[in-house]
């Protein structure tokens, strides 16, 4: 009786999530990499890159320090890895998007509308390109794929530009770059600043009727911006 009360304990033991986790991250290499860029990108934004330490990514990630090298390397290459992980979901969300398929006001109103639903979703990014510009882009810099990026959103905007030119809705000479410039910054200084804003106006810019408010101020400014 003894004896199968500690095999019935053994196995109890041995079947704890704990304890199922290590052979399933083994066989899992990819899935160890997420959690890490996930608790590096919660490291670097609460510290910093100068702040933040490797042990604490690992005990976040429930991962071994020494896969956390074997996969990134150094604190300084992971926090590349961050900033591309960062950066390509917000170009593929961007590609999802489909915008040369749709008439030309309805995909500017999807890309502000996006653009402003990424940042309110991932308060995360904004405080990475924060810190990074803070550092003059020192390690956006030395990611080689970064312009390969930036290259597909240039182009749909390109498109959908010309289409509204044709169909005599957008007016000419309209720039896509600065035009995607004119987007992300109205967005993306809203939300880096919407703390001291809310102080300084008495609003609660971080509610959501004062976000959704924004975000149709965003699409019309964009929209005024390019009508004929």
């Amino acid at each position: 009786m003894v004896e199968r009360r500690r095999k019935s304990l053994k196995q109890a033991t041995d079947d704890t999530p704990a304890r199922r986790k290590t052979p399933q991250r083994a066989r899992n290499p990819e899935l160890t990499k997420r959690d890490i860029l996930i608790a590096a990108r919660e490291e670097f934004c609460e510290y910093g890159l100068d702040g933040a330490r490797v042990d604490r990514i690992a005990t976040r990630a429930a991962a071994n320090k020494r896969l956390l090298y074997h996969y990134f390397g150094n604190k300084e290459a992971l926090y590349e890895a961050v900033l591309l992980e960062g950066y390509r979901e917000i170009r593929l969300g961007e590609q999802k998007l489909h915008l040369g398929e749709l008439a030309p006001v309805e995909a500017m109103r999807k890309l502000v509308g996006f653009t402003f639903d990424h940042f309110r979703d991932n308060p995360w990014f904004i405080r990475l390109l924060s810190t990074e510009n803070i550092l003059r882009a020192e390690y956006v810099k030395k990611i080689g794929e970064m312009p390969g990026l930036h290259s597909p959103i240039v182009a749909q905007l390109r498109a959908v530009l010309a289409e509204g030119q044709r169909q005599g809705v957008f007016r000419k000479g309209v720039d896509p770059v600065h035009l995607y410039i004119s987007v992300a910054g109205l967005i993306y200084f809203y939300f880096s600043n919407v703390h001291t804003l809310s102080v300084v106006f008495k609003v609660p810019l971080a509610s959501k009727k004062e976000m959704a408010a924004r975000r149709a101020h965003a699409e019309e400014v964009i929209l005024g911006y390019l009508r004929a």
